[in-house]
């Protein structure tokens, strides 16, 4: 069944990719941030029937896919949880103010300098906090190594990284995509209506997702402290460290800093969107490479050097990453890892994947869409789960979809 626009957000599917208003022109959508502080597409003009079949197809609300078998080797490792590796290691960023700066240990930064540097692409695709709104995230393209650690650091909030995706595939040059995994699911979407996608987009990198708040979590804290949004100069949710500290400064030259277990120790106040409470691949199956957190139990116990978790997922990815090493861009740490490592690194990915069948089961029950998903094995994950605990998760979603609290209103700016 075809979706309109507004069903995909009203049914709590939609992250805000902005992937459709780049589809549909922003003369007929256009995303604008709501007041529930989530960036949704607002419908300014009638769509036609292949324009809305476009967008069902692309959106990751509706449709995401695992990676695609071709992309790895007869070699590569394939695991119920963590799906397809041809390598898995702990490693950082080389360069110490990379390492410093960026998000955990700095390697999708390292990367993304590397590959400019090398000549393998002529940018990068990513987002960063806007310069004019500095608590706000904006789509990003940078062509030198200054700009892409100018766009370090991690960005909890809306960012909508493929608002305008299509010119960035008339510029008919190589790139590099940096982005959560469901924009990636989108780009491999549309890689299968547009030959485009396949020609310039390089590389495909992305991180094991915790989910995106809403803005309105960064809005409370300055409520917290008596700040008017106008009046910032920063707001850096990580980096600095890791995990680094949330740091807010005004025009005037006030500065707070608020550790992460400050900023997310209540999850009650975190104000995760729905898309990602169900979101059936928040590790990056289709990327050419992931990077994780190393936070065994799931979380820091304080401040360290930075290291980041790597699942190097297709033989691109394999490649550049080794030529990484051998230009000394990332250091290896010397030990085995296996993906049992990421089970202690990332205890809440393995919940949420064998929860995720169900959760959608739930949704189907109370007469909600949801994704349509290939190859991520979801229903084999949630037999890790005893009947019970799925019945629960099933259930728990349903009562939740029924009480409108899996959908949204209407988007309105």
């Amino acid at each position: 069944m075809t979706l309109t626009v507004e069903q995909i957000v009203e049914g709590g599917l939609c992250i805000g990719c902005g992937l459709c208003q780049a589809i549909a022109g922003p003369d007929r959508i256009r995303v604008a941030m709501t007041p529930e502080g989530r960036e949704r597409p607002v419908v300014r003009a009638p769509l036609d029937a292949p324009t809305l079949e476009r967008i069902n197809a692309v959106c990751p609300g509706t449709r995401v896919e695992g990676a695609d078998p071709g992309w790895r080797s007869a070699a590569a490792q394939q695991d119920l949880i963590w799906g397809p590796a041809e390598h898995l290691a702990i490693g950082y960023a080389s360069d110490p103010e990379v390492r410093y700066r960026a998000s955990t240990g700095g390697v999708l930064t390292a990367l993304g300098q590397y590959l400019l540097e090398s000549g393998r692409v002529a940018f990068i695709l990513h987002v960063a906090a806007s310069k004019s709104a500095p608590m706000r995230t904006e789509r990003r393209l940078s062509f030198d190594a200054a700009s892409v650690i100018e766009g370090a650091g991690s960005r909890y909030g809306p960012a909508a990284a493929l608002i305008d995706f299509n010119a960035v595939l008339d510029l008919a040059k190589p790139f590099a995509l940096i982005a959560k995994p469901c924009d990636l699911a989108a780009v491999r979407n549309l890689a299968k209506l547009d030959p485009r996608v396949d020609r310039y987009l390089r590389y495909a990198l992305t991180l094991v997702c915790g989910g995106a708040s809403e803005l309105t979590k960064s809005q409370d804290i300055l409520e917290e402290f008596g700040i008017d949004e106008e009046q910032l100069s920063l707001f850096r949710y990580r980096g600095y460290g890791n995990p680094g500290p949330t740091r807010l400064e005004t025009r005037e030259g006030r500065a707070i800093e608020l550790t992460y277990q400050e900023m997310w120790a209540e999850e009650s106040t975190w104000k995760i969107q729905s898309r990602c409470k169900i979101c059936p691949d928040a590790i990056g199956e289709s990327a050419d490479l992931v990077a994780s957190d190393v936070w065994p139990g799931g979380g820091p116990t304080g401040e360290d050097d930075g290291f980041n978790g790597i699942i190097v997922r297709t033989q691109r990815g394999l490649n550049l990453y080794r030529a990484a090493l051998e230009a000394g861009v990332i250091v290896e740490v010397p030990r085995a890892v296996t993906f049992r490592d990421f089970d202690e690194f990332q205890p809440h990915q393995v919940r949420k994947k064998r929860a995720v069948w169900a959760r959608l089961a739930g949704m189907r029950a109370a007469g909600r869409a949801v994704p349509e998903t290939h190859g991520l094995r979801l229903a084999d994950c949630a037999r890790l789960n005893s009947l019970a605990e799925n019945l629960a998760e099933a259930r728990g979603a349903r009562r939740r979809a029924t009480a409108g609290k899996l959908g949204e209103p209407p988007a309105i700016k």
